[in-house]
Order: structure tokens, then sequence, then C-alpha cells
């Protein structure tokens, strides 16, 4: 999966929406909550509520997952794409991470659909 399709693929989730904070970062948020961040040859996705709970998909995917800089601690991966980390599982983890930052947020700010 490669940058445009992994874009295209956050931003199909309802009330997704494409945000740049900082010049040359893309990210994908819904609501005023970032759930992807989309870097050429990684994308950063929610991957647990604590990190060790984001820390068995770094012992699954050593040197392929690792946790994020700043926001690890927080359950935050980032994932290496290319490698063996499969389309569906990466979907997978797309759909976790947005349904994850979703949960948190106000209900009146909650995407319907």
């Amino acid at each position: 999966m490669d940058f445009p399709q992994l874009l295209t693929y956050c931003l199909a989730k309802p009330g997704a929406w494409q945000d740049e904070p900082w010049e040359g970062d893309i990210v994908a948020k819904v609501g005023d909550k970032i759930f992807a961040f989309l870097g050429g040859t990684s994308i950063g996705l929610k991957c647990g509520r604590t990190r060790e709970e984001a820390d068995e998909l770094v012992r699954v995917h050593p040197g392929e997952v690792t946790a994020s800089a700043y926001i690890g601690r927080y359950g935050w991966n980032s994932i290496e794409l290319g490698g063996k980390i499969t389309v569906d599982e990466l979907c997978e983890l797309i759909d976790q991470s947005y349904d994850a930052v979703v949960s948190k947020l106000p209900k009146s700010k909650r995407p319907t659909g």
C-alpha cells in the first residue's frame, strides 16, 4: 500500500479529513484529533490504550513497528510500509486507530454514518 492509497483509505472514514499541522507532515483527523500520521515510508497509528498494549504489535513485528517518538507512551506506534505487515493487517490497524480516537471524542463531535 503506497502513500496515496493510505491517504485515500484514511479519508474514506466517516468525518475524516486531511490536515498539515506542520509543514510537510500530512495527518488524517476525525473531529479535531489525529488518527494517522502519514509519512513517506511509515504511518503512525494509535495501537493501544497504553504503551504496554501497543508493545504487543512491536513484539509481533520487531524492526517494522516501533514506539512513536514523543507520543509512544500513549500507545502510538510507527509502522514501516512495504515490509511483512499485510495490507489487510494495515487496514485493520488504521480502523482500530480511527475507532480509538472516535471513541474519545465528545458525542457532539463524533461523525454520524
